[in-house]
């Protein structure tokens, strides 16, 4: 899929791939969403499903975060406050650790939830706003979402379908 250009592509591009991931999601037993037998978001890590989950939550969570900080005029600490952009593994940890007490039908709820609050963010804006102008360093905001969701979605959903072949659940 091209990268997105416009707010109707970007907005394509994540249900796109957010239907993907969620048909590979709804076929996973429960009992398998907190086995760590997935390679994790650090090297040498290792992660469940839940855990996967929980990384597209945090950083669906993130970006809204960023856009209603920049909304109320105040300053979004890239990429969190207390982490910098070379410690991704240690934040993908704490957004591992911040959603691992969920049960798996929560843990999609919230992600759905996320979803679809950057989808009304997304709506909210026109193309100027979302690709006409840098948001954040050389990056537009249609971009830093895209980065965010629609990779990201994509990039579970391969590793999920990996993943139940080597489990034989595919």
């Amino acid at each position: 899929m091209p990268v997105p250009q416009t707010k109707a592509e970007l907005l394509q591009a994540i249900d796109v791939q957010f239907a993907k991931l969620m048909r590979e999601l709804e076929r996973i037993p429960d009992e398998f969403y907190r086995e760590a037998s997935l390679d994790g978001h650090a090297k040498g890590t290792s992660m469940s499903v839940g855990d996967l989950v929980a990384y597209l939550i945090g950083w669906g969570e993130l970006v809204i975060k960023w856009i209603d900080r920049d909304q109320r005029g105040k300053p979004a600490d890239f990429p969190e406050t207390g982490y910098k952009w070379n410690e991704l593994g240690r934040l993908a940890q704490k957004f591992y650790g911040d959603f691992r007490t969920l049960p798996p039908v929560e843990l999609i709820a919230r992600l759905q939830r996320s979803k679809e609050t950057l989808e009304a963010l997304i709506t909210a804006r026109d193309d100027h706003s979302l690709y006409g102008r840098p948001w954040y360093g050389t990056w537009t905001l249609g971009r830093m979402i895209q980065f965010n969701t629609s990779s990201p979605y994509a990039n579970a959903h391969g590793r999920l379908r990996k993943w139940k072949k080597a489990k034989g659940l595919a």
